[in-house]
């Protein structure tokens, strides 16, 4: 990626929190920074838009609520095109986490997350937005490289061993 040099002008109080911030959060240096706000704008920009977008829902349920599992697979399944994947944790003997990687229109996603959101026996949850196209500058086209291939290894990463001592 090539880097253009820009200047720009900021008032001393405004750049010494900057510095402060970027010092705190140990985030880098100013100029990452300033790229890393500059992304995140483009991504809110795009995520109001019409424009297709990806993202993540991120749910904690209680799996024990009556017929809210049937529900939460239902809803998948209405939006089996937005939902491309999903991760299920139990968290103890009640509550589940579940993560749905999601891909449709800022809209779309919207809706989806709010309908399953919305639902009794969700404890908490959120719809956070990105855009792969700002990345890479493509819009709707296939994902066609293999992972695998572009690690340099012949197939997928070996199991790494547990650290934790859980049964």
């Amino acid at each position: 990626m090539e880097l253009e040099r820009v200047s720009l002008a900021i008032e001393k109080d405004l750049l010494r929190r900057f510095d402060a911030l970027l010092e705190r959060r140990r985030l880098g240096n100013r100029s990452e920074a300033v790229r890393d706000l500059i992304r995140r704008r483009l991504v809110q920009e795009e995520a109001e838009g019409d424009e297709e977008v990806v993202g993540t829902l991120t749910l904690v349920y209680d799996h024990g609520q009556r017929e809210l599992t049937d529900r939460l697979v239902e809803a998948g399944h209405h939006h089996h095109a937005r939902v491309l994947s999903t991760l299920h944790v139990h968290l103890d003997d009640r509550l589940c986490l579940e993560v749905q990687a999601l891909r449709g229109t800022p809209a779309e996603l919207r809706h989806l997350a709010d309908h399953v959101l919305g639902l009794k026996g969700v404890k908490h949850g959120q719809l956070v937005v990105s855009s792969a196209r700002l990345w890479h500058g493509r819009g709707r086209e296939a994902h066609t490289h293999d992972h695998a291939a572009s690690r340099g290894r012949g197939g997928p990463r070996p199991a790494r061993p547990r650290k934790d001592k859980r049964p």
